[in-house]
């Protein structure tokens, strides 16, 4: 069945009410059944004892002691509110009875019975009662007593009528008043959903607006606001990637188109198209590492939690970058001097761990100058390891130093042109350092080195 939200709510309202409605209506039919029967019975029970006390043994059988008591328009009557009464014997005969029995009588059982029962007289309905009669402690006979049942069930009749005719029409109240209820409860559904649909590509700083009331539907919105703060982060990713893939290849792509094209105009020599080659096998390796620190920072904004902990010895981490150095240290000269100081570890990610401090170290190698010095050491401090790597390099111009975290810069790159480079490495180590809950320093003077210092908490946790 395709029903819209507000009729779905509706209709199972509908269907639980109806259930409780059924159930109040039979507890007030059994309520009232019960009540009128009870009634009933007292004043059956009340006519027998009252009539008791008027009864008299004359030898062998019962009579009253007041013939004119059967003269009430009651016991004369079978009209208006009717009492029957009849006196048997303990054989079942019959002694005496009321006129308005006249050639009837009432139904005798032998098992006399503790409470009233219903029977039938003249094919009606009627509530009787037996009650044993006894003289002297010797139960002499029995006094039935009788009153009509149809005006009861008349009653009844009519309120069963009632409550059936009345179960729909209260369904239809109910359901329409469920139906306009639910109604106003999803006005702020639509809301949402007119706010969604005017949020496109171009507008994802649009946002909905929270309700008033901080239930379900606050709930909801919060939720459908921060997936759009994470869409809107995820195309804004995909918008720098982009930009910074463009910015960052189209130098190479232009150089080597330049130098393809100069290669085609006319026949060279061995030697020309082995260095023309090889400026091409250069710029394709640029491209390489530049695409592959784009991907590295991609990467790092989709990092929302770190999974592969361990407990890490930072001084072991630097000597296994070192040894990965090894060969630019030698072809550059440059001394590497390490603290073996006490053993220090941190709980935190390897793998980023060694991302960030190899960016810091190869920068340190690539702008150093030939046989210098870089210095590595791991101290403890308050609630975390400091660890400082030092050059001797040409060091960040001051007014610098806050930019060089920033995607491309680079500090004095026309000046130095022969460091080769795209600067991205900061860039990613800033996303890692975040990522680590790690703090970065740097301190340097332009032709007088630079000291970086990086203090990691102890645990992540």
């Amino acid at each position: 069945m395709n029903l819209s939200f507000k009729n779905r709510i509706a209709f199972h309202y509908l269907i639980a009410t109806a259930l409780m409605t059924a159930v109040v209506f039979f507890m007030i039919f059994q309520v009232v059944q019960s009540s009128v029967y009870l009634h009933l019975d007292d004043d059956l029970v009340y006519e027998a004892h009252k009539h008791t006390k008027e009864i008299k043994l004359e030898g062998k059988r019962v009579i009253f002691r007041n013939k004119a008591e059967w003269e009430e328009r009651e016991h004369r009557e079978a009209e208006v509110n009717p009492v029957f009464i009849q006196l048997v014997g303990l054989d079942g005969e019959v002694m005496d009875k009321s006129p308005n029995l006249k050639e009837d009588f009432l139904a005798y059982q032998e098992q006399n019975p503790s409470q009233p029962f219903d029977a039938l007289l003249r094919n009606r309905s009627i509530r009787q009662v037996q009650i044993p009669v006894s003289f002297k402690n010797e139960q002499t006979a029995y006094l039935l007593t009788a009153m009509s049942l149809e005006n009861s069930k008349s009653v009844l009749t009519r309120l069963r009528n009632i409550l059936f005719l009345s179960f729909p029409v209260v369904l239809l109240l109910l359901f329409m008043i469920t139906r306009m209820i639910a109604d106003r409860s999803i006005l702020p559904i639509r809301g949402i959903t007119q706010t969604a649909d005017n949020i496109t590509r171009n507008n994802l700083n649009e946002r909905i607006a929270l309700p008033r009331n901080k239930d379900e539907l606050f709930s909801l919105t919060t939720s459908i606001n921060h997936l759009l703060d994470r869409v809107e982060e995820a195309l804004e990713r995909e918008k720098q990637f982009t930009a910074d893939a463009s910015h960052e290849l189209r130098t190479p792509l232009t150089v080597l188109k330049g130098t393809l094209e100069v290669l085609i105009r006319k026949p060279r020599e061995q030697e020309e198209y082995k260095a023309k080659i090889g400026s091409v096998v250069q710029e394709i390796d640029r491209m390489s590492e530049a695409v592959e620190q784009l991907l590295t920072l991609a990467r790092m904004d989709n990092v929302k939690r770190l999974e592969k902990m361990q407990d890490l010895n930072l001084l072991l981490v630097l000597d296994d970058i070192v040894q990965r150095n090894a060969p630019l240290l030698q072809k550059k000269n440059i001394q590497i001097s390490i603290n073996t100081g006490e053993t220090l570890t941190i709980f935190s990610d390897p793998h980023l761990i060694d991302l960030l401090l190899d960016n810091i170290f190869s920068n340190a190698i690539k702008y150093s100058e030939d046989g210098s010095r870089i210095q590595l050491s791991v101290k403890e401090q308050a609630r975390c390891v400091l660890c400082v790597i030092e050059d001797e390099g040409i060091g960040i111009r001051s007014e610098d130093i806050n930019k060089v975290f920033t995607p491309f810069f680079r500090s004095d790159a026309l000046e130095h042109k022969h460091i080769k480079g795209n600067g991205l490495g900061l860039a990613i180590v800033k996303k890692i350092a975040f990522l680590l809950r790690a703090e970065i320093d740097i301190d340097s003077r332009a032709g007088q080195g630079t000291r970086v210092s990086i203090r990691f908490p102890r645990t992540l946790s």
